[in-house]
């Protein structure tokens, strides 16, 4: 069984992310650390305080950075680059990303300590390496790994999801969490422990279709309820907003790294590379840069350049059922 670390800017996928570890037999899901990314970091912890009530899993809750490590120094780092995130259904109602989750509001309260010393501390004293799994912008990690570089002996693996190859959604050639702090994704990308991006061309291309709402909803479970709201919405999002190349699916971004945790096959074309992140301003923000020379750097992150659908689907499917069968027993 994994010890795992997560790294939540809890919307929607993040969620489903937490809701996926939280369930496995797989994982022990030690601590949640949030970040700000989806909306802002008040907000995105009390979204991870309400879907740990939701699971009945007692977590500690630790909230992390409001913001980038440095690029919010920048005078042009507001400029609006992302893709629309708003848009009108058929009944004139307005909907986007990452809104408020209907759901109750949390009775717990995160923990005092910060997000960052908590790394330091955890992974300076634990017995065994764990495996940390970031799933927004890398910020709570970045300062951490520059407080202490040695933490990294106690990391055995570093799930990211962010970052794109041939595919992008914020600028035309970046993807939201790298963009948001790449300072930050550099110094994971450099830490000298395995790092493993799972960007949106693997994402994109495991994305669930509208099928799994039904098999969701059929649990009749608080859990499966949920998944089934949120997957709804997020394909009515994805064919007004961003069509993917076919209709009715959703990637959930966020919980295909939790996945690959489960059954790593979900990944498909996993690459050894190496990878620089771009640190410009503009368009080319957060881009990846894979050198792909002959005579390329030494290798330093793993790339997942595709993704398996039907196996992260039945990923999502099993826990969701477990969860079915311990709410009967």
């Amino acid at each position: 069984m994994r010890k795992v670390l997560l790294d939540v800017d809890t919307g929607t996928d993040d969620a489903t992310a937490i809701i996926t570890a939280a369930l496995s037999p797989d994982i022990q899901l030690e601590a949640i650390c949030t970040v700000w990314g989806n909306r802002e970091v008040d907000i995105t912890t009390r979204h991870t305080l309400m879907v740990t009530e939701l699971v009945g899993k007692k977590v500690p809750v630790y909230k992390g950075c409001s913001g980038p490590m440095v690029r919010d120094l920048l005078p042009q780092w507001k400029q609006e680059y992302e893709f629309p995130k708003t848009g009108i259904d058929e009944n004139g109602q307005e909907f986007g990303y990452h809104d408020d989750f209907h759901l109750p509001e949390p009775k717990v309260k995160a923990e005092d300590q910060h997000a960052v010393s908590f790394y330091v501390d955890y992974l300076r004293h634990v017995k065994e390496p764990v495996t940390l799994v970031a799933v927004g912008p890398l910020t709570n990690l970045g300062h951490a790994l520059k407080l202490d570089p040695s933490i990294t002996k106690n990391i055995e693996e570093i799930v990211v999801m962010g970052g794109g190859i041939a595919e992008y959604n914020i600028t035309t050639c970046s993807e939201a969490n790298i963009w948001h702090d790449p300072e930050a994704a550099q110094i994971v990308t450099r830490c000298g422990a395995k790092v493993v991006y799972v960007p949106l061309d693997a994402t994109h291309r495991a994305a669930l279709p509208k099928e799994y709402i039904a098999k969701c909803e059929d649990l009749h479970t608080p859990v499966g309820d949920f998944f089934a709201e949120m997957l709804r919405e997020r394909i009515k999002v994805y064919n007004a907003l961003q069509p993917l190349w076919r209709k009715d699916i959703a990637p959930i971004h966020d919980a295909l790294c939790v996945a690959y945790l489960i059954d790593p096959k979900v990944l498909v074309d996993l690459r050894h590379v190496h990878l620089d992140v771009s640190m410009d301003t503009g368009a080319s923000q957060g881009m990846f840069l894979i050198d792909t020379r002959h005579f390329h750097a030494p290798e330093n992150c793993y790339i997942a350049y595709s993704g398996d659908e039907k196996r992260f689907g039945k990923v999502i499917m099993d826990v969701l059922k477990l969860d079915a069968d311990h709410r009967k027993s």
